[in-house]
């Protein structure tokens, strides 16, 4: 429970912050969210399942918040914060910006860290090796790059060492070499014990708060922990918690070729023939058992190729991909799938030991160099393909004739050279329940768009909360004052926006919501429509930034210069410009969505979700796209007002807000803007 002394101590800290904040307004919504996020993560409500779903509104002030109301009582119990974050973006406002504030005036004693994953960081020793040897890493095109120069930045501490401060981003095939995998870069070995990524761990041990990304923090929790602190002694802060389940599906997917693999197969017998005549006698009994292992996959791979080849022309008739409905695969497929994820799994066991053994003779100098460290980087690939199929067949040998709980499909890739397996849950409740909520000490999930339809029984589903009573849910809206500083208009439509006049009426119609020295954003719903109107209005004589003519950066640059000489300016974007995108004040005061974003059901995951709601006699338009488009529309519409002082309009050019029948619960889920209607 909150003590007396610990609640005097959030307020007289609140009371710093606020003293320190230039500008502060009092708040009432935070002062809530305070309140509440302090009592549930301190078992107010209930003593083992303290979980929260917040919806904190554009300007709550929802980081403060959660800052202020659980970090005391973390340090308090001896506790670790981990904050969870979906984008970059929000990882590096608080570590730059956010934590040094509050750690700076609320006087109390904590460290914080951004945690990110091994292969977001260089291995220095890597960079040397590639400096001095460039013979035996470069081809012709990059040989001449300047190794020194990076070199000499991390000694000036210029480059912290990992990509994200690289001063000119690296290609991929670059970073790869120089990448802190865990083979190339052992702790245990002297010359990398002050790498970035060893230095950046040592650092999580002795952080009180740490700060990472929603991918990393799954790969922890599905991985026993090995970097972050166990979920019992953790208080999870999962910010854009929104994204949360689609991330999970991402990371618990899988994909690898169904073709083509006796290369890279055959390609191992002759890497083992070398390692062979290298390593010890000792290491020969590992070896031939792996080649074993490749041998049998490969036998067990070469019918699975053959079947594919003889479905490739039904499946790939018009189009690259075909999703197996119901997750039925082709009978050959389901029979090999057991087998192959068994040997495959044997197979990555035996690689990894071999990996080691290598790493271990290259340190203690065994073995000539040059070779080995061709041969460290063949043994990385052929580990990096063998987890591939491991993974997917893992996937496609669960059973799914009861209930389908995958998305199952094939697709083709390298122009129509490989044929790649794809498998995705379509469901991670179970997982999320099983990995985290079941054991976390607290669990605060919050975001500006966590209902949907005003309701949170959507995302609770998603994330696998359905289970717990005593989730405690909490909105708190946004202190703007939205029907003083803002309307929308939904002007009279003739077509339907799915009909093809629809593109010529958005032509003629556009010019009357496009005013003169001041900022327009116009989203799109198709990037297709985005080109054909941007095109008509510049016949017309309109000035566009257009999404995808530039980068978003050099855009918004644009934009901005536009606004500041009080110019006319017009962005064009489509559904990735909806969220995310911060244009406060002059930047942005008249924004125009053209039609909803409904997601067609185009990707085999989206077909896959909606043929098992319609299987179990739901309605997967009603109970899928609805509640999914209405959270999308709130994102758009949250591009308008961005601090306190901004006004402007919103004009939606979709007649299906009014004369549909889900248009009123939608328009309802909506800020309470002004609204002029005019049907």
């Amino acid at each position: 429970m909150l003590t007396d002394q610990l609640k005097a101590q959030i307020r007289s800290v609140h009371q710093r912050i606020k003293t320190a904040l230039p500008n502060y307004q009092s708040r009432p919504g935070q002062n809530h969210l305070v309140a509440e996020m302090a009592k549930i993560v301190a078992g107010t409500y209930h003593r083992t399942e303290r979980i929260g779903l917040i919806e904190a509104g554009t300007g709550t002030g929802k980081s403060l918040a959660y800052m202020l109301a659980v970090i005391p009582y973390a340090l308090a119990q001896k506790k670790k914060v981990v904050i969870a974050t979906a984008t970059v973006a929000l990882q590096e406002q608080l570590v730059n910006k956010d934590l040094p504030f509050f750690q700076q005036h609320s006087k109390l004693l904590f460290e914080f860290s951004l945690v990110k994953g091994r292969q977001r960081y260089a291995c220095i020793e890597r960079v040397r090796q590639q400096q001095k040897h460039p013979e035996l890493f470069a081809t012709a095109a990059d040989a001449a790059f300047d190794w020194q120069t990076l070199l000499d930045s991390w000694q000036q501490r210029k480059w912290l060492g990992d990509r994200d401060t690289l001063a000119t981003p690296l290609p991929e095939t670059l970073w790869q070499r120089i990448v802190a995998d865990p083979l190339h870069c052992g702790k245990a070995d002297r010359r990398h014990m002050h790498c970035p990524f060893h230095l950046a761990r040592a650092e999580v041990s002795s952080a009180d708060v740490l700060v990472v990304n929603h991918a990393l923090l799954l790969a922890d929790l599905s991985g026993g922990n090995s970097i972050l602190p166990p979920p019992d002694e953790t208080l999870y802060i999962i910010d854009e918690a929104h994204h949360l389940p689609d991330s999970a599906r991402e990371f618990f997917a899988a994909q690898a070729q169904l073709t083509h693999n006796s290369i890279w197969l055959e390609k191992a017998a002759k890497t083992i023939q070398q390692l062979i005549t290298l390593l010890p006698a000792t290491v020969m009994k590992e070896l031939l058992r792996f080649d074993d292992s490749c041998n049998e996959l490969n036998s067990l791979l070469k019918p699975v190729e053959r079947c594919v080849t003889e479905f490739k022309p039904r499946w790939f008739n018009d189009k690259t991909e075909f999703r197996f409905a119901d997750a039925a695969l082709p009978k050959l497929l389901q029979q090999q799938a057991e087998q192959l994820a068994q040997v495959s799994q044997k197979a990555l066991s035996q690689v990894e030991k071999i990996q080691q053994q290598l790493q271990e003779n290259i340190t203690g100098q065994q073995i000539p160099l040059k070779q080995s460290m061709a041969l460290l980087q063949e043994l990385s690939y052929l580990r990096q393909k063998i987890e591939q199929q491991q993974a997917l067949w893992q996937l496609y040998a669960a059973e799914q004739s009861k209930n389908v709980y995958q998305a199952r499909w094939v697709e083709l890739q390298n122009q129509s050279q490989y044929v790649v397996g794809h498998a995705c849950p379509l469901g991670v409740a179970g997982k999320l329940e099983q990995l985290l909520f079941n054991d976390a000490f607290a669990v605060i999930l919050c975001s500006a768009t966590l209902t949907a339809l005003n309701s949170f029984q959507y995302i609770k589903y998603d994330l696998g909360l359905s289970q717990f009573d005593s989730v405690q849910t909490l909105q708190v809206v946004s202190p703007f004052a939205y029907a003083e500083k803002g309307e929308i208009v939904i002007p009279k439509m003739q077509s339907e926006p799915t009909e093809q006049a629809y593109t010529d009426e958005l032509v003629s119609l556009l010019p009357q919501y496009l005013p003169e020295n001041q900022a327009s954003l116009v989203l799109f719903a198709s990037y297709w429509q985005m080109q054909q109107v941007a095109e008509a209005l510049r016949k017309k004589g309109f000035s566009l930034l257009v999404q995808g003519e530039a980068s978003r950066q050099a855009l918004l640059q644009l934009h901005g210069d536009n606004c500041k000489h009080k110019r006319t300016s017009i962005l064009f974007g489509t559904q990735s410009f909806s969220e995310g995108l911060d244009l406060p004040g002059k930047l942005l005061t008249n924004l125009v969505i053209t039609k909803l974003p409904f997601a067609v059901p185009t990707s085999p995951l989206e077909e896959a979700l909606a043929e098992a709601i319609t299987k179990k006699g739901g309605n997967a338009f009603l109970q899928l796209t609805i509640p999914a488009t209405s959270k999308k529309l709130v994102q758009a519409c949250g591009r308008l007002l961005r601090q306190e002082q901004d006004e402007g309009r919103i004009v939606i050019l979709d007649r299906r807000l009014v004369t549909k029948s889900y248009g009123t619960a939608m328009l309802n889920a909506l800020p309470p803007f002004r609204r002029q209607i005019e049907y």
